[in-house]
């Protein structure tokens, strides 16, 4: 049953059970509904609770039914909020765990709330591009006041019940229970206190009928505004928040929630509620691998080793020592191992000073982390990740002693970030315990992790992985084997657009704001800089040898033969001051690059920031749609996931592959084969994907 129905002596008990988190599609909603008419049917029945099973209340709306039929079919959310609102017997919400978004508003309908204490509640529309459409922007602010409701509704951030049960004058909860295991016999209690209480047929408290006011009004709201504006300039709904806010204030209860629900309704059709619900959706299916089902069995891990002691290997280590779990991190000298676990502590004392860890937290973590020159000491481990230098021969050697040393049964990961792991695998007798874990830097703060999947990595790994990733608060997403994995692999395409683009007539600061007006944390010259331009000289050293008539632009290995490697030699494509990072335009740099041109016989030409942007983003997608036909990643909305959590894509256009969807596909080629027209381009990258081109004739976009 989704919503189960039973009573309790002369209470009615209806229980949502709806796993995971009791969502309010549309057989859950028909679920309450039913139950209600059934309880105030019956003579015997005096009150009502509502309550959820496991472990919440409610998280709210199905969002796999948002635009479909079903959100709007009745009984719609607000059909079953005025259900209970009209119910002639009183209704309790029993609140624990969770309690957000409709299942927030859901409790808002009913004339009494107990909540067990860490009840976490929440209206996290905004997160999607919405407001809250169910009566949330109309209700919160009636039982805790303007401010705080407003704060709640434009963060869209959790809140425990017992801070908001502090708040002077609140009427949310009449009540917090003793602990969760006592909510249900004191929600009973409270039940029947209640059911006395109007058994003279008084009339039962409903928060719509509660003021909402501000003492500073206009002001405040004015306030609010300025403060939203410079927060969100890029979301259209937190200011569409204070709006509806401000609503319920000012006009009668029907008229807000009127007015509540054009809001939501036109937010819906905006570009950036589609690309937050796209995320939202992405994100949650990157954890699901088609081949590997819920009967795959992780393999249990409790600690981890970790092999190099460098930038990388320091702040993977972080990731574990954070989720409680044992590292030892191994390093071949002890000079290397000692400026590595000084580099640990810093890192940590520096969130003590920010008062972002406490000290006792710093003293644990440390407590879990052993350092070692021996391979020896890595017997015990069940996971053990390689994080050394990005030389096939220097993987050769850790790999083969690993395999001498580690335990049967134990992962063993490389950190790759471009290198084939089933050549890494074979250095192995056990490559089915060889998979890639590619963390990104910095490794203890950047979310995501490409989880590479070698031919024989075994399904249990990576079950093993994703379910470690999740423990580490990281991005999971799956990638197949080749050169760069799915970032890496994209990104070159999108630097060689960059060149070319420097070659015809575009400076290194034009493309870097055109594409940061996009809205990229940062542009590609200035991302060279800031990961050293060296690491790129490398790759196309290594592509002279194996793709020999691939195409690029001469100007960034001058540049590097000019040892202008980035900010930590002071040069790269801008100059940089001692103990700064603001990136200052060099003549060195125009000069180099207008030398290239003449060398070229290339006459430069005004190039427009649409162009610069379509190039270097549609250059991601087209390179994007061929991982997919190569089955590298196995859905589009993965590598949305990497762009967004790993490159620094804008979040409110949705990733690479949205954006394109977005655009239309049909534009997206039709753009591409006028650049394949350029002769200082590569014509042959810019062939529309097979993909795209079905999809054109199709008349669809990336299914996600």
């Amino acid at each position: 049953m989704i919503a189960e129905y039973k009573v309790e002596g002369d209470v009615a008990v209806i229980t949502l059970n709806n796993p995971p988190v009791n969502g309010l599609g549309l057989s859950t909603r028909v679920g309450i509904a039913q139950a209600l008419d059934k309880a105030n049917a019956d003579p015997a029945v005096k009150a009502i609770v509502l309550t959820g099973a496991g472990k919440a209340f409610s998280g709210g709306a199905d969002i796999r039914e948002f635009g479909s039929p079903k959100a709007v079919q009745e009984p719609n959310l607000l059909s079953v909020i005025r259900a209970l609102e009209l119910s002639d017997k009183p209704v309790v919400a029993a609140v624990h765990s969770i309690a957000m978004g409709g299942g927030l508003e859901l409790a808002l309908g009913a004339h009494y709330r107990i909540a067990a204490p860490g009840t976490k509640v929440a209206l996290p529309e905004v997160k999607l591009g919405l407001i809250p459409g169910a009566g949330g922007t109309q209700r919160l602010p009636r039982v805790l006041g303007v401010e705080p409701a407003l704060n709640m509704i434009v963060s869209g951030e959790p809140v425990p019940a017992e801070m908001l049960a502090m708040i002077p004058g609140q009427k949310l909860f009449d009540k917090i229970a003793a602990s969760p295991e006592k909510l249900a016999e004191e929600a009973l209690a409270l039940a029947r206190e209640v059911a006395a209480k109007h058994a003279d047929g008084s009339a039962l408290p409903l928060v719509r009928n509660l003021p909402a006011k501000h003492p500073q009004g206009d002001g405040y709201f004015q306030f609010a505004r300025n403060m939203v504006k410079g927060m969100a300039k890029n979301f259209p709904a937190p200011a569409k928040c204070v709006d509806a806010v401000e609503a319920a204030t000012k006009r009668k209860f029907e008229d807000g929630m009127a007015y509540e629900r054009e809001i939501f309704l036109n937010l819906m059709l905006t570009p950036e509620c589609r690309a937050l619900r796209h995320l939202f959706a992405a994100e949650r299916a990157a954890s699901k691998i088609p081949d590997v089902g819920d009967d795959v069995k992780p393999r249990d891990i409790k600690s981890v080793a970790v092999i190099g002691a460098g930038t990388m290997g320091g702040g993977i280590a972080m990731n574990f020592l954070n989720a409680g779990i044992p590292v030892t991190i191994l390093e071949t000298k002890q000079d290397a191992l000692d400026r590595g676990l000084a580099t640990i502590r810093k890192n940590y004392e520096a969130q003590v000073k920010k008062g972002k860890l406490k000290q006792d937290k710093y003293e644990q973590r440390m407590a879990l982390l052993k350092s070692t020159l021996s391979y020896d000491d890595l017997k015990g481990a069940d996971l053990i990740i390689e994080a050394v230098f990005e030389e096939l021969g220097v993987k050769e050697q850790v790999f083969k002693k690993l395999d001498e040393v580690a335990k049967p049964g134990a992962i063993l990961a490389s950190n790759t970030s471009t290198l084939d792991v089933d050549k890494i695998a074979a250095f192995t007798k056990r490559p089915q315990d060889v998979v890639g874990m590619h963390f990104f830097s910095p490794a203890n703060v950047m979310r995501l992790l490409e989880v590479v999947r070698g031919a024989k990595t075994a399904k249990d790994v990576l079950a093993t992985v994703m379910v470690i990733a999740k423990k580490i608060k990281k991005t999971a997403v799956v990638s197949g084997v080749c050169d760069g994995f799915i970032g890496n692999r994209m990104i070159e395409q999108y630097s060689r657009q960059a060149g070319f683009l420097l070659d015809e007539g575009a400076t290194p600061q034009q493309v870097d704001k055109a594409i940061e007006k996009f809205g990229f944390a940062m542009g590609p010259f200035r991302m060279g800089d800031l990961a050293g331009n060296d690491i790129g000289w490398a790759i196309r050293k290594r592509r002279a040898v194996e793709k020999p008539g691939m195409k690029y632009s001469g100007t960034a290995d001058r540049l590097c033969e000019l040892s202008r490697f980035g900010q930590k030699t002071g040069a790269g494509w801008y100059d940089y001051q001692a103990g700064k990072r603001d990136a200052i335009p060099s003549p060195v740099v125009g000069e180099l690059i207008e030398k290239y041109r003449k060398d070229q016989g290339i006459t430069p030409r005004k190039i427009s920031d649409e162009e610069i942007v379509q190039r270097l983003v549609f250059s991601l997608v087209n390179e994007g749609a061929r991982i997919l036909e190569d089955g590298i990643a196995s859905k589009s909305g993965d590598i949305d996931m990497v762009y967004l959590t790993g490159y620094g894509f804008p979040i409110w256009r949705g990733g690479p592959m949205q954006y394109a969807s977005e655009v239309g596909l049909f534009n997206v080629a039709h753009a591409m084969q006028r650049f394949a027209k350029n002769p200082h381009d590569d014509a042959e990258f810019w062939q529309p994907a097979a993909l795209i081109q079905q999809l054109v004739a199709e008349g669809k976009g990336f299914g996600g």
